[in-house]
């Protein structure tokens, strides 16, 4: 018999397609085993208000296909001090809620991280288009926001090669360049440029000048938010070579529209399998998915862990550039 009989879930930081799905499958898991379900508003600034609301079959219904949080997200100061925190948890206790499941990025996970060791049960799920959270091979809503990108790419070129010009796309990604990296190959990028990989512009635009030397009429260069602004970026171009890129920032695009199926599955199952581990007495953990089969990890080993940057990939997007 399962010691936890009530949980919270709430969604925390940037929103990222998938979480919807993520968030129905915990609702359903819990309900189907007899839990009792509480949704909590605003992510953590709903808990420190104690903006919670008991959750039904109902409540999910229709919302696996939308992008976006039924939950809605924020971000909350006061729940980076210990006081916040403190608040956060006797809130919970005041309700009788067993567990929470945290959907979001690093910053989720160190919020839940500190709950962990209030005593609180938590399960952390990898809400983030960045693909940034270590110890799992995809975050949900990363595979959306690729394919997003990847279309408007598919876009630009079209346009690009009918005026023989080139193109900057500067899309999101902070600290890791995982967006422009799988966008960058899958669309057959010229060039990629990420915060992982330290970048010789004048080498990229001699590569550009020679390209277009050899009967070449338009170029794709993808440059991750956290390595540069593209408007710098073509700037640099034109200066070492004399083309003229246009720039084209994607932004917020990334983060919004229906989920794939890829990422609707995998908030599936790692909404499920967050149920299950907290049914089973884990704690303080972060659920991800490695080579297909899903795994937890100490959540304060996520957090104080960076993911490795994927080098053969990016070698391999280099070779076929050319």
């Amino acid at each position: 018999m399962s010691s936890v009989k009530s949980i919270a879930v709430l969604t925390s930081g940037g929103d990222s397609q998938g979480m919807n799905a993520a968030v129905r499958a915990v609702v359903r898991s819990a309900l189907y085993n007899g839990l009792d379900v509480y949704g909590v508003q605003r992510g953590y600034q709903g808990l420190i208000n104690d903006d919670l609301f008991k959750m039904d079959l109902r409540s999910v219904g229709d919302i696996i296909q939308r992008g976006g949080t039924i939950l809605q997200t924020a971000r909350c100061k006061e729940f980076i001090t210990p006081e916040g925190q403190q608040r956060g948890a006797d809130v919970l206790r005041a309700r009788g809620i067993d567990g929470l499941v945290v959907i979001g990025g690093d910053g989720s996970y160190q919020g839940a991280n500190k709950l962990s060791k209030l005593g609180i049960k938590t399960m952390g799920l990898p809400g983030t288009i960045d693909n940034d959270i270590p110890f799992t091979d995809f975050t949900i809503g990363f595979d959306t926001a690729v394919s997003i990108v990847v279309d408007a790419i598919n876009k630009i070129r079209d346009t690009m090669s009918s005026h023989e010009r080139s193109s900057v796309v500067e899309v999101m990604g902070r600290h890791c360049g995982d967006i422009a990296l799988y966008a960058g190959l899958a669309s057959g990028a010229e060039t990629i440029i990420v915060p992982e990989v330290p970048i010789d512009m004048a080498e990229v635009s001699e590569r550009m000048k020679s390209n277009f030397a050899k009967g070449k009429r338009h170029s794709i260069v993808v440059v991750a938010e956290g390595a540069g602004r593209g408007e710098d970026v073509a700037r640099e171009i034109t200066k070492g070579c004399g083309l003229e890129p246009r720039v084209t920032v994607l932004g917020h695009i990334q983060r919004g529209g229906t989920p794939t199926a890829m990422d609707r599955i995998l908030a599936s199952r790692l909404g499920d399998f967050a149920v299950h581990q907290l049914m089973a007495g884990e704690s303080g953990k972060a659920c991800g998915i490695i080579r297909g089969e899903l795994v937890t990890t100490d959540i304060d080993t996520v957090v104080h862990s960076k993911k490795p940057f994927n080098m053969d990939l990016y070698n391999l997007a280099l070779r076929l550039s050319q």
